[in-house]
C-alpha cells in the first residue's frame, strides 16, 4: 500500500515538473518586464516564487500584508512580479511585487490620459506647490491650483479619502504624472450650468445673490451659475463703485439683458427694471439755455453735474474755463458745488448730455476787446519766461499775452531775455488781438521809435553823415540817423587809398560822410562806405574838369572839398 502511494506521488511530481518545464519553456524572460511566478513556499518573512530560472525569487511578506493579499496566498498561487534582475552578484533572481503593481498602474494612467478618463486616488501628503496622490500605488502630483475651483485655506477634509481626478500631464521619461481635481469639478459645474442656462432666456427677471464685488461690477450667483452685473447697469445715475449700492451676500432682483451664444456668459441689469429717467425729463431742457446744477463727480477729463435726480451731464475740461486750458478740473470746481451750466448737446441714443460751465461766465475776450485796441499801450506782470519770449498777464484783464524775443529790442537778440525776471512789471504795446485763435501779441520795442526808420526813405548811393562811436581792427562803429542803430564800416571801406584805411585815423565823435552801398529794408540791413563816396566824388571831378596828370592841378581842384571835410570833422 505504501509502495503504491509512493509511486502515485512520484508520478504526480513528475507530471507537475513536466507541466512546469513546458510552461517555462514557452516563456522568454527579459529584465524590466512583468512575469508570472508560482508560489513555492510561504515563509515567516518572505514568499518564494518559482519562475523557472536557476533560483527562486523572494518577496518580503510585508508587501502582501499592506495590500491585504496575504490571506489569498498559498503554494501554487500565481503572482505577477517585475523581473528586475535575472541574476544578481550572488546569483539570485531579483523580483518586485510592488513595482509590478506600479507598472500596471502606469499602463492604466497612460490609457486614462489618452482617453481623458476619470481615475480614483487618495491624497496621502502635502508637498511643495501641491499634493501627492496615490493611484493604485502610483504616486502622482496634484498642483495646489488644481485641487478645487477656488482657493482653499483648509484641506483636511480632502486628505486620505477617495477622490476623482483627471490626468492632465504624463511624462514617461521622467516618470511624472500631473493630476487635476479642478478639471473634474469644472465639467460637473459646466454640465449643471448648461442645464440651468437652458431654462433661462434674455428678458427674464431673476433673483440672485451678490457673490463678489469689483471696481467695474458685481458677480451674481443665480442658483449655481455666475452672472455679471456691470457697474453701468446697476443704476441710471452715475456711481463711483458698485460697493456704494451693493454688498456681498445681498439678495437682488435683476433682468437678464444678454446671454452670449458661444460662451454662455450672462449679463444682468438692475436699472433696466425701472423707467429711464433720462428719457422722462430730457425734453424739458433746451440746448443753449442755462440751468442750475450740482457737481457730483470730478475726474481728470472733466466734471459731472446733476441737473435733477437721474439726469447728469459732463462738463469737459475744455468747457470749464476761458483762460485755464490745461488745469485739473478739481482746481476749478469741487464736488457738491452749486453752479450754472449751459446745455451744449443732447444725445438721446447714447444718453449723453454735454454741458458748459465757461459759457455761463463773462467771456474775458469780449471784455478785453472792448477795453483794449491794437496800438494801445498797457502794462502787466511777467508770468513765465521761455527761450522764445515772455508770457505776460495783462493788467486789469484775465488774459495773458506773449512778447516774442524779437519784440523786446530793435536789435532782435534773444540775449535780451536775460534782462527780465518773473513777476516783473513791464510796459508794452498791443500788436495783435486774435479772438478766434485766442492769441494776444505784445511788444516792448514798439514803445520807442524804430532806428531803421531813418533809412526807410533812403536809397542806394545816397550820402549820409555818420558819427564815430569807436574803432577796432575790423573798422569803425558809427551811428547814422539814430543812436540806437549801430553800424560797422569795414576797414577796406574807410578810404580809397590803402594807406588811409587805418581805423585809428578816426576818433570818437568824428563826423564823416559815407555812401549807402547796400540797403535791404525787409531784412533791416544797411552797408555804408567812405571809399565808394570818395571814388564817386573823384569821378565827378574828373568828369567836370577833365583828365589831368598834374598833381598840382588835381590838388587845386580837390582842395576845397578836403577843406570842407576837415571843417565838418572839427564841428
Amino acid at each position: 500500500m505504501e509502495e503504491t502511494i509512493k509511486q502515485d506521488k512520484s508520478k504526480s511530481h513528475k507530471e507537475f515538473e513536466k507541466l512546469l518545464s513546458q510552461d517555462w519553456g514557452n516563456r522568454k524572460f527579459k529584465e524590466g518586464e512583468i512575469t508570472t511566478g508560482i508560489v513555492s513556499q510561504v515563509g515567516k518573512k518572505f514568499i518564494f516564487l518559482d519562475l523557472g530560472l536557476k533560483s527562486e525569487g523572494a518577496i518580503p511578506i510585508e508587501e502582501f500584508r499592506l495590500t491585504k493579499e496575504i490571506d489569498k496566498i498559498e503554494i501554487g498561487s500565481k503572482i505577477e512580479v517585475l523581473l528586475e534582475k535575472i541574476e544578481n552578484k550572488t546569483g539570485n533572481v531579483v523580483v518586485s511585487r510592488e513595482k509590478a503593481r506600479k507598472a500596471h498602474s502606469w499602463k492604466k494612467m497612460e490609457k486614462a490620459f489618452e482617453n481623458k478618463e476619470k481615475i480614483k486616488g487618495v491624497i496621502i501628503s502635502k508637498c511643495k506647490g501641491g499634493f501627492i496622490v496615490d493611484v493604485e500605488s502610483c504616486l502622482c502630483f496634484l498642483p495646489g491650483s488644481q485641487i478645487d475651483l477656488k482657493p482653499l485655506k483648509n484641506f483636511d477634509h480632502l486628505m486620505k479619502v477617495p477622490l476623482t481626478f483627471e490626468c492632465v500631464k504624463l511624462d514617461k521619461k521622467r516618470g511624472n504624472i500631473v493630476l487635476s481635481r479642478r478639471a473634474i469639478l469644472e465639467k460637473i459645474l459646466l454640465r449643471d450650468r448648461d442645464k440651468i442656462i437652458s431654462k433661462l432666456k434674455e428678458g427674464d427677471i431673476v433673483n440672485g445673490t451678490i457673490k463678489n464685488l469689483t471696481e467695474w461690477g458685481a458677480f451674481v450667483d443665480l442658483n449655481g451659475v455666475d452672472a455679471l452685473l456691470h457697474i453701468t447697469d446697476i443704476s441710471w445715475r452715475r456711481i463711483n463703485k458698485p460697493a456704494d449700492l451693493l454688498s456681498i451676500g445681498q439678495s437682488i432682483k435683476a433682468k437678464i439683458i444678454k446671454i452670449e451664444e458661444g460662451t454662455k456668459k450672462i449679463s444682468l441689469g438692475v436699472k433696466q427694471l425701472t423707467e429711464d429717467p433720462y428719457k422722462k425729463v430730457i425734453d424739458s431742457y433746451e440746448v443753449g439755455k442755462n440751468y442750475p446744477a450740482i457737481i457730483t463727480n470730478v475726474q481728470d477729463y472733466g466734471c459731472f453735474a446733476k441737473l435733477e435726480e437721474g439726469l447728469e451731464g459732463l462738463i469737459h475740461q475744455s468747457e470749464l474755463s476761458w483762460t485755464k486750458k490745461n488745469i485739473h478740473p478739481g482746481k476749478v470746481l469741487s464736488t457738491s458745488q452749486k453752479i450754472q451750466v449751459q446745455i451744449l448737446e443732447k444725445d438721446m441714443e447714447k444718453r449723453r448730455l454735454s454741458l458748459s460751465y465757461k459759457n455761463t461766465l463773462v467771456n474775458p475776450w469780449v471784455k478785453f476787446i472792448e477795453n483794449h485796441k491794437v496800438g494801445n499801450e498797457a502794462e502787466g506782470v511777467i508770468k513765465n519766461i521761455t527761450d522764445y519770449g515772455l508770457f505776460v498777464s495783462v493788467k486789469n484783464s484775465e488774459l495773458d499775452g506773449m512778447i516774442h524775443y524779437r519784440d523786446l529790442n530793435w536789435s532782435e537778440k534773444d540775449s535780451e531775455l536775460e534782462k527780465y525776471k518773473k513777476n516783473q512789471l513791464v510796459k508794452f504795446k498791443i500788436l495783435e488781438i486774435n479772438k478766434e485763435k485766442e492769441k494776444i501779441r505784445l511788444g516792448i520795442k514798439q514803445l520807442t521809435q524804430d532806428p531803421f526808420e531813418f533809412f526807410m526813405n533812403k536809397k542806394i548811393s545816397d550820402v549820409v553823415t555818420a558819427i564815430v562811436v569807436s574803432s577796432s581792427k575790423d573798422g569803425i562803429h558809427v551811428y547814422a540817423g539814430n543812436k540806437d542803430l549801430l553800424l560797422l564800416i569795414k576797414r577796406n571801406q574807410l578810404a580809397k587809398e590803402p594807406e588811409n584805411q587805418r581805423p585809428s585815423r578816426f576818433a570818437r565823435g568824428d563826423k564823416c560822410d559815407c555812401m549807402i552801398v547796400e540797403l535791404d529794408k525787409e531784412k533791416r540791413k544797411v552797408t555804408l562806405s567812405i571809399k565808394d563816396l570818395e571814388e564817386k566824388q573823384t569821378k565827378e571831378v574828373v568828369k567836370k574838369y577833365g583828365s589831368t596828370d598834374s598833381g598840382a592841378l588835381l590838388g587845386e581842384i580837390l582842395g576845397p572839398l578836403l577843406k570842407k571835410k576837415r571843417n565838418k570833422k572839427k564841428e
